[in-house]
């Protein structure tokens, strides 16, 4: 049997694994799908943007280390680095434990939301990407 992936429908997604949910001051925050954090299997260390650098979408933004590889973070929105998850320094495995809520990695001030958000998938969508990335 096909191991179940946990896809919520609300944030948007990346190709890259990463998704975004919009908080209610207007802030996003960012951090990788469960799928992402299955494949990378026990994460040991988080490497974070510094507060206030500027992120591009679609670049990256950092990395996820695990037992098994080192992983580019790609930045589903652009804008400048609000906060970062500072419990993950001391416990990155809160990713794998809950990657959507605990374990998100930054939040950012976007600069052009509306229009970058277009640009990612919908819970649907990526549903349909991980299904292609695991047959």
């Amino acid at each position: 049997m096909a191991e179940e992936y946990e896809v919520r429908g609300i944030p948007s997604y990346t190709q890259e694994d990463t998704w975004v949910k919009v908080m209610g001051d207007g802030n996003v925050k960012v951090g990788i799908t469960d799928y992402a954090q299955k494949m990378l299997n026990e994460i040991t260390y988080v490497d974070f943007p510094e507060v206030g650098s500027k992120v591009v979408q679609m670049e990256s933004l950092g990395t996820v280390e695990s037992s098994k590889s080192v992983s580019d973070i790609f930045s589903p929105i652009s804008g400048i680095v609000e906060a970062v998850n500072e419990d993950l320094m001391d416990d990155p495995e809160i990713i794998n434990r809950d990657p959507y809520d605990a374990g998100w990695i930054i939040a950012i001030t976007p600069s052009n939301l509306e229009e970058e958000l277009k640009n990612l998938l919908s819970a649907d969508a990526y549903k349909l990407l991980i299904k292609e990335k695991t047959s």
